[in-house]
């Protein structure tokens, strides 16, 4: 039994949710999601909340239980409120831009990086600080790991570009490991 799947889902005022066999589309103020469930698991409105029961209990329908109930809250929030993930540049001549709908970093490479957003991705820039904001929260999460993976923090200087809340473990440099 998953503690999560068990749970129901109240959906908020101005919020407005289809479903259709296995395909569920959320309307909200932020935008439209849509997704298609698997078919493992049985997902039914009532009233002002969704419930979500496996057709059968095996291990798979299990697993896939707790999944499909986090995706469609997931998709509920993005449309409400939204997701958003910072990261942070750090290094000397290092610095973001937006170019419209299009980020454009200056990371110490001998060419500058653009990155487009898709439709549904916004990007903005205060200081060092690259701010990726949308509704879908997988999208957000990886347009944020595209744009650390152009230049990943390295561990003696700190150099590079890392998410906010992301800690760096420090190495010793070699005069100072030599030195002890």
């Amino acid at each position: 039994m998953s503690r999560i799947g068990k749970k129901e889902i109240l959906i908020p005022a101005g919020v407005e949710v289809k479903i259709n066999g296995v395909d569920i589309e959320v309307k909200g103020p932020k935008g439209v999601l849509t997704m298609k469930a698997v078919p493992e698991i049985a997902i039914e409105m009532k009233e002002n909340s969704i419930h979500f029961t496996p057709k059968k209990l095996d291990l798979k329908s299990n697993a896939l239980w707790g999944l499909t109930r986090t995706l469609v809250s997931n998709m509920i929030d993005g449309v409400t409120k939204g997701f958003e993930k910072r990261l942070e540049i750090n290094g000397v001549g290092f610095k973001a831009r937006t170019e419209g709908k299009k980020l454009v970093l200056d990371v110490g490479l001998s060419h500058t990086v653009d990155i487009d957003a898709p439709a549904e991705i916004e990007f903005k820039v205060e200081k060092n600080i690259i701010i990726v904001s949308g509704i879908d929260k997988g999208l957000v999460g990886q347009i944020s790991a595209t744009i650390r993976k152009v230049k990943p923090p390295e561990p003696y200087k700190g150099k590079g570009i890392k998410y906010t809340t992301e800690i760096i473990k420090r190495k010793l440099g070699k005069k100072a490991a030599a030195g002890a």
